[in-house]
């Protein structure tokens, strides 16, 4: 069924890096000659510039799982220069999105390349401490406003321990390159103008993609089985949302909406997503969530495993009143 939509298409990859990266390039031309009228009229394409670092980030992404080109050189050498221009080590980050791929919806498995997730039970019997931990992990400013840029700037300068030292060279590489990438735009444009418009781009961009990672597997009936009952299949299909988003942010985000197919197969790259969707019946059946419903996510933070769905806090301290008068 999807074996057809596999194959990477030199002509479709080598337009999307035109239109992702070349119009990135274009937009900072077009600020910095706006900044030398008045900074105001430069400070809104920043927000596009912002929406283009999701799409070269969703590249980056593709070049990872080996799917956006055929040729193994232009995926590593566009994986990497998109990992610069997006603050991301290319092949440090792959390796631990690989490990999401092969973990998604594992209970016995979390921890790797996924957002922090309890159990409504581990939640009830934890520590007050690991509570309010837990909580603020998951308070949509903290997560969403506070937290995206400190992960992408601070956090991915520095690799995981314990792993492997090509892995560790891709962290150094990408933030030698950074520093070089931001003497280079701070001398050509001035540390004031930088700071304004790559700061508003980067901090609008990360915020963008903390949400999109995070509905793509948060919604009320996800999937979370423990590794005896988990299956592949049906965590892509039922563990990963199909979020339908305006045609805009559709092309902004890489089409990564379709992310019930991107999880069913990684090969598939980001250009064929939408095709392979539309081919078979049994993926259109997938349930769908909208810009409307989605919002409904950033509250539901806990696995019930009894009654398998997600939870909000509210429900975690019903449960816990209920068991303690039962005590």
């Amino acid at each position: 069924m999807i074996a057809p939509y596999q194959q990477a298409d030199h002509g479709k990859a080598l337009w999307q890096v035109i239109n992702s990266h070349g119009s990135y390039v274009l937009v900072w031309l077009a600020m910095i000659a706006l900044w030398q009228v008045a900074w105001w009229l430069a400070l809104p394409l920043a927000f596009v510039a912002a929406g283009l670092l999701v799409r070269i980030f969703i590249v980056s992404h593709d070049c990872g799982h080996g799917s956006f080109s055929r040729s193994r050189t232009v995926n590593s050498v566009l994986g990497f220069v998109s990992g610069v221009l997006t603050f991301v080590p290319f092949r440090h980050w792959t390796s631990e999105h690989a490990e999401h791929h092969r973990t998604s919806g594992d209970l016995d498995r979390r921890g790797v390349g996924d957002i922090w997730t309890m159990t409504l039970d581990e939640y009830v019997h934890a520590s007050r401490t690991r509570r309010v931990l837990y909580w603020l992990s998951r308070n949509p400013f903290i997560l969403f406003v506070l937290a995206p840029l400190p992960i992408f700037l601070v956090y991915q300068r520095f690799a995981t321990k314990g792993v492997p030292w090509r892995d560790r060279m891709s962290v150094w590489a990408t933030n030698v390159a950074i520093v070089a990438m931001i003497a280079g735009m701070i001398w050509a444009v001035g540390l004031v103008p930088y700071l304004v418009l790559q700061g508003t781009a980067t901090l609008v961009s990360c915020a963008a993609g903390m949400w999109l990672f995070y509905v793509q597997h948060q919604h009320e009936d996800a999937y979370w089985r423990r590794t005896g009952e988990w299956n592949y299949t049906a965590a892509a299909l039922v563990g990963s949302s199909f979020y339908r988003l305006p045609r805009l942010l559709q092309w902004f985000t890489g089409n990564i909406g379709f992310h019930h197919i991107h999880h069913l197969d990684s090969r598939i790259p980001n250009y064929h997503l939408e095709e392979c969707h539309r081919s078979q019946p049994l993926f259109q059946r997938v349930k769908s969530m909208g810009l409307r419903q989605s919002w409904r996510a950033a509250s539901l933070v806990l696995w019930d495993e009894a009654r398998g769905k997600l939870v909000d806090f509210r429900e975690a301290r019903r449960v816990r009143l209920q068991r303690a008068a039962a005590a």
